[in-house]
């Protein structure tokens, strides 16, 4: 059928003294293969037929204008990436500019923002270096709640997202906060201490099971009363950079503000993007007693309010992982 429409736009062209065989080789593909093109803005066809032609992907833009206006294709390419091939011919390129690719991409609540930047290298949306740039400059974004001075940890809002190839960090980054304030922000009816509340809530988005988010929550608050270490493994590997086994070595050793087995207080910082539940439970912990928690394989957790029930709670986890 494609081939079809082709012939007949050649024989239309010889029709109106463009010569067919001089026609049909100019719009025939180069060859090649396939790559993305990335437009910001509305910008005029001729324009993006031109410097494709430069770059060689493209036989003649000015056989592929005439072809487009043959065909009744639109004379603006929207703002979109978009796949092409040298390997296409030029009708199946100017088809394939009518239509911006759609990747929707999960940032999940449980990445914090260097395993974030690595799945979006990996999709082909940004460099992970230029994301993380951006994350660590959070004075060169202009927006109506506070930002911390060090980093955007905790405020890129774990969501799934229209993150085409070619993108940007920029837009990436940008899209999270506009996230964070239609999802967080506005919602929760500006929240004072928010770097606190973050703080905590990325904690309890790494540690809390099964509806266990608010009961989690309220023993790190029991915990930072007593100025008890926190103790969380999660913070430990934030600090590392890796999400791997820990060791009695990495408890003692590692030496990181995010160690709360050698520090007290909380990290110096989110340790993830925690989700708009786990906020609500930093805002709202339950009142207990309970000081101490192991997470079941089931995904629950045991609480206990001393450590001997603690060391009880944690035989019935290595139970329960034997059956």
């Amino acid at each position: 059928m494609k081939r079809t429409t082709t012939y007949v736009l050649v024989a239309t062209a010889a029709v109106l003294g463009v010569g067919g065989w001089t026609f049909a080789r100019a719009i025939s593909p180069v060859g090649g293969q396939p790559f993305y093109y990335r437009v910001e803005g509305r910008k005029p066809l001729g324009d993006v037929l031109d410097e494709l032609e430069s770059k060689g992907t493209l036989r003649s833009a000015r056989a592929t204008r005439f072809l487009a206006l043959l065909s009744r294709r639109r004379d603006t390419v929207g703002t979109g990436t978009y796949r092409l091939s040298g390997d296409l011919e030029a009708l199946q390129n100017l088809r394939a500019l009518a239509h911006p690719i759609v990747q929707m991409v999960r940032l999940p609540e449980t990445n914090w923002a260097k395993r974030s930047a690595n799945l979006l290298q990996r999709a082909e949306v940004c460099k992970a270096d230029d994301y993380l740039a951006l994350v660590n400059q959070p004075a060169d974004w202009k927006e109506d709640f506070p930002l911390p001075p060090t980093t955007l940890e905790g405020y890129l809002y774990p969501d799934t997202y229209d993150l085409p190839p070619l993108l940007g960090a920029k837009a990436v980054v940008g899209r999270q906060l506009d996230a964070f304030r239609t999802k967080v922000w506005e919602p929760l009816g500006h929240p004072k201490d928010l770097q606190r509340i973050l703080t905590v809530a990325s904690l309890v988005q790494l540690e809390a099971g099964r509806g266990d988010a608010a009961m989690i929550a309220g023993v790190i608050e029991n915990r930072l009363k007593k100025k008890m270490r926190l103790q969380i493994d999660a913070s430990i590997l934030y600090g590392l950079g890796k999400w791997r086994r820990l060791t009695f070595k990495d408890y003692r050793e590692v030496d990181s503000p995010y160690n709360l087995y050698r520090h007290g207080g909380l990290p110096p910082t989110p340790i993830c993007s925690p989700s708009i539940a786990s906020i609500r439970a930093a805002m709202a912990p339950a009142r207990h007693n309970y000081l101490y928690y192991v997470a079941m394989p089931d995904g629950h957790s045991l609480f206990a309010a001393t450590f001997e029930e603690h060391k009880r709670n944690i035989e019935k986890r290595l139970e329960a992982l034997k059956g």
